[in-house]
This record gives C-alpha cells, sequence and structure tokens, in this order.
C-alpha cells in the first residue's frame, strides 16, 4: 500500500512532554462491553497532554506546517510506540501506528482523525479523534486482546484550511484525490505544497503510493461541532452523511473614489455590491432553510481595496462556502451564487469581475453496516443517541471514496468550536470513546474478511 513500516527517524524523536501523566492509576471509568473497557481517565489525560503543544501567543493553535505540529507529532509517535504500535509517515504525510492482528486477514480496521487546528481553534476538533483511536489500542492492550484485523491509528495531515489553501490533505492522498496541480499550489512564501510535503517526511514524487485499497472499515469519532446532542441530551450522534463543499472566489470591480466628492448616485461602490449580493444570499437560504437536501452557506471572508476610511471602496473579494448533503444542490446553488453576484453587481453600477470555485469535496454517505455497528454499541452501552448529518467536512469524507467509513458524534458545549472555547466534557468524551471501541470489536468480530463487510 505504499507504506514501509518501520522505526521512521523522523518521528524518532518524543517531543516535549507534560507534566500530567499519561495515565492516571485507578482512573474513572473503565467503560466498554466485556474483556476490558477504555480509560478515561488516560483518554482524557492524553488528549490534554497533546491540545498543551500549542502556540503559547495563541491558544489553541498548532497549525499544519508548523513546529507546534510537528512536536504534536512527535508526541504521538512515541505514544504508538509505547503502546506497541509500528509507526511511519507515507507518501501523503500522514502519521500512522499499526497494530498487527491475530489472522493474517488481507484487510485493515482503521481509526483516524487529525490532529492539526485552525488559528485559535480548540483542544478538542480532530484532536479527540485521534487520542481515541490510541485509546482503543491502549484497551486492548488492557485486556491483552488482540483483533483479527490490523489495526491502524492514523493522524491525517492538514484537515483543516492551512497556508496552502487546501484542507484535507492528508486524506486526499490516502483516497487518491490529491493531484498534480495541488502539489504545485504556494503559500504566501512561494513555498510549494510539494516542498511542504517533503519538510514534514512526506514523499510527494510518489503521493500516488498513499491510496489505499486494503481498508475494512474506517471510523471516525469526533466532535459534533453544533449543538443539537447537546440541546437534545444525547450522549452521540451517528453519522448519516457528510456534507460536500465548495469554496467560491467572488470580486466586484467597481472605481476608488473621493469619499467626500464624489456624489452617492455617481459611485461605484464594489462593497456595496458585496454587501447586497451576501444579504440576497442569506435571503435565498431562509427560503429553503426547513427543505431537503440541507444546503447553507457563508460569506466569511472579505477583503477591500484600497481600504482606507475617505475613499470608495473600488474593489471587494469576498470567499463563499457551501455546503451540501447532495452533489446536485452544490451545482445548483454554485450557479445561483453566480447570478445573484452578477445581479448584485449591475444594481450598484460595478462589475462581477470573477466568480470560480477555488476548492471542491463531494458529499459523501456513511456505510450503512459500520453504522449499524456504531448504533448497536450505543445501545448496548444504554447511550443516547440520534442520527445526524455532518454539516462540517471531514476525513472521513475522502476516506468513504476508497473504503467503508464511519462517523460518531460526541456533544460540543454550546455548539462552539474553532474557538477557545471549544469544550467537551471527559464523561461525554467517554461515551464515545467507548462506543467506538465496541464497534470496532463487533465488526472484527463478525466481518467476512472476503469482503470487509459486516
Amino acid at each position: 500500500a505504499g507504506v514501509r513500516w518501520h522505526e521512521d527517524p523522523r518521528i524518532a524523536g518524543d517531543g516535549p512532554l507534560c507534566a500530567t501523566p499519561c495515565h492516571v492509576a485507578g482512573g474513572v471509568g473503565a467503560l466498554g462491553v466485556g474483556g476490558g473497557g477504555i480509560d478515561e481517565s488516560r483518554c482524557w489525560g492524553w488528549l490534554m497532554q497533546l491540545a498543551e503543544l500549542t502556540d503559547p501567543e495563541q491558544p489553541w493553535t498548532r497549525r499544519a506546517f508548523s513546529e507546534r505540529h510537528a512536536q504534536g507529532r512527535q508526541w504521538l509517535a512515541g505514544r504508538m510506540r509505547e503502546l506497541g504500535l509500528l509507526t511511519s509517515i507515507d507518501a501523503a504525510g500522514n502519521l500512522i501506528g499499526r497494530l498487527p492482528g491475530s489472522e493474517p486477514l488481507p484487510r485493515t480496521i482503521m481509526i483516524g482523525s487529525h490532529s492539526d487546528t485552525v488559528a485559535g481553534g480548540g483542544r478538542f476538533d480532530g484532536i479527540a479523534g485521534v487520542i481515541a483511536g490510541l485509546e482503543v489500542a491502549a484497551a486492548l492492550q488492557d485486556g491483552a486482546a488482540r483483533l483479527r484485523h490490523t489495526l491502524e491509528i492514523v493522524d491525517f495531515l492538514a484537515e483543516e484550511p492551512n497556508e496552502f489553501g487546501l484542507s484535507c490533505i492528508g486524506s486526499r492522498g490516502m483516497s487518491g484525490a490529491l493531484d498534480e496541480d495541488m502539489l504545485k499550489r504556494t503559500n504566501a512564501a512561494g513555498v510549494s505544497l510539494r516542498e511542504g510535503l517533503t519538510a514534514v517526511g512526506a514523499s510527494p514524487a510518489q503521493h500516488k503510493a498513499a491510496v489505499r485499497g486494503d481498508i475494512a472499515a474506517f471510523f471516525e469519532l469526533h466532535i459534533e461541532q453544533g449543538p443539537v446532542l447537546e440541546q437534545e441530551r444525547r450522549d452521540v450522534g451517528i453519522v448519516t452523511h457528510i456534507v460536500g463543499i465548495r469554496r467560491l472566489a467572488v470580486t466586484f470591480a467597481g472605481q476608488a473614489a473621493h469619499a467626500g466628492t464624489t456624489p452617492l448616485g455617481l459611485r461605484q461602490d464594489a462593497l456595496l455590491a458585496a454587501a447586497r449580493f451576501a444579504i440576497d444570499l442569506r435571503q435565498q437560504l431562509e427560503e429553503v432553510r426547513e427543505s431537503q437536501p440541507f444546503v447553507i452557506a457563508t460569506v466569511g471572508e472579505i477583503h477591500i481595496a484600497p481600504n482606507a476610511p475617505n475613499v470608495v471602496p473600488g474593489e471587494a473579494k469576498l470567499t463563499v462556502d457551501l455546503r451540501s448533503d447532495d452533489s446536485a444542490a452544490l451545482g445548483a446553488w454554485t450557479d445561483r451564487i453566480r447570478a445573484l453576484a452578477q445581479d448584485a453587481a449591475a444594481a450598484n453600477k460595478v462589475r462581477m469581475s470573477e466568480c470560480r470555485v477555488l476548492s471542491a469535496s463531494e458529499p459523501a454517505t456513511c456505510a450503512p453496516a459500520l453504522a449499524a455497528q456504531l448504533r448497536a454499541a450505543a445501545r448496548e452501552l444504554g447511550l443516547e443517541q440520534r442520527d445526524i448529518v455532518s454539516g462540517a467536512g471531514h476525513d472521513a469524507a475522502f476516506l468513504a471514496r476508497v473504503a467503508p467509513a464511519a462517523m460518531i458524534f460526541v456533544p460540543s458545549r454550546d455548539g462552539l468550536s474553532h474557538c477557545a472555547q471549544e469544550w467537551t466534557a471527559p464523561a461525554a468524551l467517554g461515551k464515545g470513546v467507548a462506543a467506538l471501541f465496541s464497534a470496532v470489536r463487533r465488526f472484527d468480530a463478525q466481518s467476512d474478511p472476503a469482503s470487509g463487510e459486516a
């Protein structure tokens, strides 16, 4: 599969550790099913240790391709080795820990998420899923148990938007969705993604070697990043679909002019057109808010020029984030956004000089058989659960292209994420990890080795 299993010298260092012990003896809440269970205290301690490896000037920040992210990966690799996992970095830059199974089955069970964050992000987004994988491996060791299948724990590279303007880099690579044009992208310093990947230990010249066809099941635990589970007092959410995302660049070109001497009726105000566009888009979204398929869009970034208090804006550049769980809806709303931008430009005497797709990912359907395993595990543990659509993009959406994939959500306090206030309680996380552990063991025991299906 393009991965050589060995002690990779690029991740051999153990990195700085926190004073908090890795395992709290007699930790609270051994949760799980027969033959042992997860240790909530150990899991929480690991999560807090990794979270502390952050930019001290902007907690909680650990951007992909940064020194802090490299330190976090050294820490993760150290924990993997302590648990007896073989560690390596694949050609797309994913950190993988491998625990061989008891039988020579041709396919693996994979658990993964990401350890990078947005700037000023939180301690749980992505990190919780990677730590959950470690805890599953540790719980197996506690019970002196081995899965029939080989188990892989993965920290996918650069799930979050980063300096190269491309999210989910590692999972794109593992699913065959990373191409040569993407590798040519550059950051503000002129460094290419190809060079960035090389710097973190990947092998971009052989990036196709990262594509996998041997995964029997992929599981990802994640915080919900929304308010539904908390408001409904549900312990876990079983994800049925993951939205596809299109990011579009929209530019309005007007004419910069003096703020005091240019009459209102003669202005070609690019910012006014941008504002009208954003309002019109919101109004159209309101009209379909309760409809199917799910569609949502956000104008989250705007730059105006010359950006001076005494000058009518001559240019406004927007980034639109469009999401839906339906591919046809993504296409239709891309066309609708273009039409809305043209109308807003005409109404304000400016031009729509650009409306193009910057990046795109397709919606994904989670594997029904794996979702059923998660539901059964939650039910056995007495957890309150519900099915849920993920409005956020995830590495699992790309893995679903090459393997059966499933996700389980745990509640986010106040629905907050991508901010310092992001929080999931220890007990809430523990319940999700326990359900994940049970589902993995269920799949391992019941699956057909020839097909990888439950």
